[in-house]
């Protein structure tokens, strides 16, 4: 592992391996988000710190549960909604127009990678985002900014108009099985890189967090640009902290000079 506490070191050695690659995996969480000004829900005082989180088990059984799931949207689905890229989300997508980034693998539910210009096809959000809504009944899908304006109209618990059904967000709530086909999806991705490079992520959220660790046990070099430690820092090739804004776009910048 090489670590360094001198950015235009971190800098140039990230460049180095970003300009040998050919297949970039990124890995991104809540910290390229924050970036963009929204509020990890994980960290201190965050929504989850006041808040406990809403079992997919009670949205589903309880009346109640599924009214607050729409209360706290209204707080929380407006600053998603009004959140912009960040030079890191377009320094990943300066990588994918060179060719080099197959696959953006996201636990992230704001969207703001598909904003920031990737072709959906190579966006993998794991958990799902945070801009639809669909019917637990029919299968019908919908803007959230629709349901949202049924709830500010209020509807304390909007029903499908279709059929009747239960609508739910389209993102993975706690206890909710996640989508085989994403999980897959990027696993595939993951054992055809040649390198990875984690952004932002904790890495303690299971199973996604096992895709780094992947790469790491499959001999692919890991990067994490990361602000704190993380679980698989001792397994990185490099590690970077600091603020993804400030350190990507220079080291994407200089990896198309090495090359």
């Amino acid at each position: 592992m090489i670590e360094t506490e001198k950015p235009e070191h971190a800098i140039r050695q990230l460049a180095t391996l970003l300009a040998c690659a050919r297949r970039i995996v990124a890995f991104t969480g809540a910290g390229i988000s924050t970036e963009s000004g929204i509020p990890d829900f994980r960290s201190p005082g965050g929504v989850w710190d006041k808040n406990q989180p809403i079992q997919y088990a009670d949205f589903l059984a309880d009346v109640e549960a599924r009214r607050e799931t729409w209360r706290r949207g209204m707080q929380t689905y407006p600053v998603v909604a009004a959140a912009s890229p960040n030079a890191a989300h377009i320094a990943l997508v300066e990588l994918a127009r060179r060719g080099q980034l197959t696959a953006v693998v996201t636990q992230n539910i704001d969207g703001l990678h598909l904003r920031a210009g990737h072709a959906p096809e190579t966006v993998i959000e794991l958990h799902g985002n945070a801009h639809g809504v669909r019917c637990l009944g029919c299968e019908m899908h919908a803007p959230r900014t629709a349901v949202h304006e049924r709830v500010l109209a209020g509807e304390s618990e909007p029903a499908c108009i279709a059929c009747g059904g239960i609508l739910k967000p389209t993102t993975i709530s706690f206890g909710e099985p996640m989508p085989r086909g994403p999980l897959a999806a990027a696993e595939r991705a993951v054992r055809a890189a040649d390198l990875m490079v984690v952004v932002g992520s904790s890495l303690v959220v299971y199973p996604a967090a096992g895709l780094p660790l992947l790469a790491a046990q499959l001999g692919t070099p890991v990067v994490i640009v990361n602000q704190t430690p993380t679980p698989l820092d001792e397994r990185a090739t490099l590690l970077v902290r600091g603020k993804a804004a400030e350190l990507l776009p220079p080291a994407v910048e200089l990896a198309a000079a090495i090359r």
